[in-house]
């Protein structure tokens, strides 16, 4: 008799963590035929740290995958985003395209993975969750990733799973990437971002805000740092509050993030809320790998999306678009290798995949890379800050190059130039 436990072990692909990257990767590949596992370390519903924004790219990729975005299903439509500065405030609505929404969404990362992952088994996929993945297995003569040791359940139960292929979606840690001998580049940023959740009066505010000006005040002069505040209310009551910054800035090192959370909100307005005793949970932080900073992107059986290869925006941050949007990129790859006749023909579709996201990413990436030293200088900072918000025509080009929202064919002027940058910008 077959050993039923071997074969629900052994899948086409085998997709490990289950967060937006690792879902979308999923479902994308279940939805095409394709024998699906996915490997997630925690149960759900689970917590993660994220400003819980979500942008009109992100946004896009929830109405592709097929997910709920009504109000009445949880989710809070925002108009734009309201930026603060020097004593100034600018509204800005998202732009108006024809490959995006005009709205964003907010919702909370503690049920938003479980609705992404749900949603990759409605199509197929094979959900193990308290799936702690170890060690890769590899053939001893070519190298390749052949499968993963696990420890199942709160037993921690030592299990094997196998595919010809597997997707490293487990985040900016990725110690299956590392154990494939693929570590962080240097030479490309990173950040940290800090947040926790206040009841506030605001929680149902339109739009997202970000404030410009984050100050290290210690020593005799204050110095601003390369990053940004966010208030995003949530709809529930609560708003979500949270500053992301640059390793660019001479202080990165040396500062308690913590306290320079705690130090911004104590000069808000008292009956906006943001005070110790509405906080409803602990401050947590975590990294935000930018610009492509895990490479090569597919290897010897393994791709990498999401946080796990790098992908997070330069400019501002986001993740969650992109990560979605390299597990559909990763997917639709795996599903034209799958379908070639020969190994040697599936091996030449794989390695197609770091190109797709080069053409797709790296001229971008790299305006970000410079974008990133720029405002490392602080005078350069300083001037942004002080007098960008006094020009609403910069700001709404800033707007659309920092979001990365353009119609890639048509749009306006200022969609023209800043697609003509990406494609003129070398891709790293």
């Amino acid at each position: 008799m077959p050993d039923t436990a071997l074969s629900e072990r052994t899948a086409d692909v085998i997709v490990v963590g289950a967060g937006p990257a690792g879902s979308t990767t999923a479902y994308y590949l279940a939805k095409a035929g394709l024998d699906v596992l996915l490997l997630e370390k925690t149960a759900f519903p689970r917590e993660k740290v994220c400003g819980d924004g979500l942008t009109p790219r992100a946004t896009k990729q929830l109405v592709s995958m097929g997910i709920d975005i009504s109000e009445e299903a949880g989710w809070l439509r925002n108009k734009g985003l309201r930026i603060i500065s020097g004593g100034l405030r600018l509204e800005m609505d998202w732009p108006e395209l024809a490959a995006y929404p005009n709205y964003g969404l907010v919702r909370k990362r503690e049920d938003f993975d479980d609705l992404l992952a749900q949603q990759a088994v409605k199509a197929g996929a094979r959900l193990y969750e308290r799936c702690n993945v170890g060690a890769p297995i590899t053939d001893e003569r070519t190298g390749r990733i052949t499968g993963v040791q696990a420890k199942l359940g709160e037993e921690k139960t030592p299990v094997v799973f196998h595919a010809p292929l597997v997707v490293a979606a487990d985040g900016n840690s990725t110690r299956l990437s590392l154990a494939m001998g693929l570590h962080r580049r240097e030479d490309r940023p990173m950040g940290v971002a800090v947040r926790t959740y206040f009841t506030s009066p605001r929680h149902d505010d339109d739009y997202l805000e970000s404030w410009l000006e984050l100050w290290d005040r210690r020593g005799p002069q204050a110095r601003q740092l390369p990053g940004y505040g966010w208030i995003f209310g949530l709809g529930d009551g609560t708003s979500n509050v949270g500053l992301g910054i640059l390793n660019s800035s001479a202080s990165f090192r040396e500062l308690d993030w913590r306290e320079v959370l705690k130090a911004w909100v104590a000069g808000m307005p008292e009956d906006w809320g943001y005070t110790p005793e509405n906080m409803t949970q602990p401050i947590r932080g975590a990294a935000l790998p930018m610009a492509f900073n895990r490479q090569p992107h597919y290897t010897r059986g393994l791709l990498l999306v999401g946080d796990a290869g790098g992908l997070v925006n330069p400019f501002n941050g986001e993740g969650i678009a992109y990560a979605m949007e390299s597990g559909q990129l990763a997917a639709d790859v795996i599903v034209q290798a799958h379908a070639r006749a020969t190994p040697a023909q599936r091996e030449l579709a794989l390695q197609r995949y770091p190109k797709v996201l080069k053409d797709t990413y790296g001229g971008y990436y790299t305006l970000g890379r410079a974008f990133v030293k720029l405002i490392g200088n602080p005078k350069v900072l300083q001037l942004c800050t002080e007098r960008g918000l006094t020009h609403p025509m910069l700001m709404r080009f800033a707007l659309k190059l920092l979001a990365n929202l353009t119609d890639p064919t048509g749009g306006d002027a200022m969609d023209r130039v800043i697609n003509g940058l990406t494609k003129i910008t070398p891709r790293a």
